[in-house]
């Protein structure tokens, strides 16, 4: 089983250089159902493998101008801050024991299904027909992406996430960034969201940095490779795809937590 964890960490890293997001869709469930990792530590270990490993995706974007620094720190910084308070403040005081009566839901439990909530909200997303947009629909203020990505953040930081899957399309949608450059400019925000979002953590949490570095290194290896294939890939069916993946991974969520309860 540990093999297979490893091995899924390239995934992530894979997932993430192709899509430049979703990467935390799967570190969760492997850090959790595979490498039997607390999942209250499985999200923030997320926080930190999504996070260094979407930066050296986002450095080597960067190279290649695609990422749109000026509004890649508008959503970054009120969703990072959000992450942090979250993680530092609103985790913890989360009691361990949420629910007992008639059945027992611990936070653990409850983490784990707001995470494939999110996770099946996000597939439903990549899987639904774009609609023509208009200009009065992309016509959006400052302050309404500020309260959004402020919202974002809050979510990221609840379940580990990198938040990808929610980034690009406010960037696609409202800042009109093209594909590839969106990508680029959301794995740039990933990584300051979940860096800044794991700080909170280590004030909390005991930390194994022997596995988590280990892990992370071969996420990066696999962001890397995920790089390299996404000049050969079709974006339309790599995303299609991986959204039935993200999709049947929130149905294995679901089971293993609600059979559990």
């Amino acid at each position: 089983m540990e093999i297979l964890g490893y091995l899924g960490a390239l995934l992530i890293g894979l997932v993430l250089g192709l899509t430049g997001g979703g990467g935390s869709m799967l570190t969760v469930p492997i850090l959790t159902y595979i490498l039997l990792i607390n999942p209250v530590t499985a999200t923030a270990y997320s926080l930190f493998v999504v996070g260094t490993t979407s930066a050296f995706g986002a450095f080597q974007n960067a190279k290649n101008g695609l990422v749109d620094f000026k509004n890649g720190f508008l959503f970054a910084v009120p969703s990072f801050v959000a992450v942090y308070l979250t993680r530092r403040f609103l985790v913890p005081e989360i009691p361990e024991v949420i629910i007992s009566n008639p059945f027992v839901l611990k936070k653990g439990t409850f983490l784990m299904i707001f995470f494939g909530i999110i996770m099946l909200l996000a597939a439903f997303s990549m899987l639904k027909k774009k609609s023509n947009v208009t200009e009065n629909q992309t016509q959006t203020s400052v302050y309404s992406l500020i309260i959004q990505t402020f919202l974002i953040g809050i979510v990221i930081g609840l379940v580990g996430a990198g938040g990808g899957f929610l980034i690009i399309p406010s960037l696609v949608l409202f800042v009109k960034l093209p594909m590839k450059k969106a990508i680029g400019t959301s794995l740039f925000i990933i990584a300051i969201n979940s860096l800044i979002g794991f700080l909170g953590d280590v004030q909390n949490l005991p930390i194994d940095w022997s596995f988590l570095l280990v892990f992370t290194a071969l996420s990066i290896i696999g962001i890397f490779i995920g790089m390299y294939l996404s000049r050969f890939t079709n974006e339309n069916q790599l995303k299609k795809g991986f959204a039935y993946f993200v999709l049947a991974m929130a149905l294995v969520i679901f089971y293993k937590e609600i059979t559990a309860l």
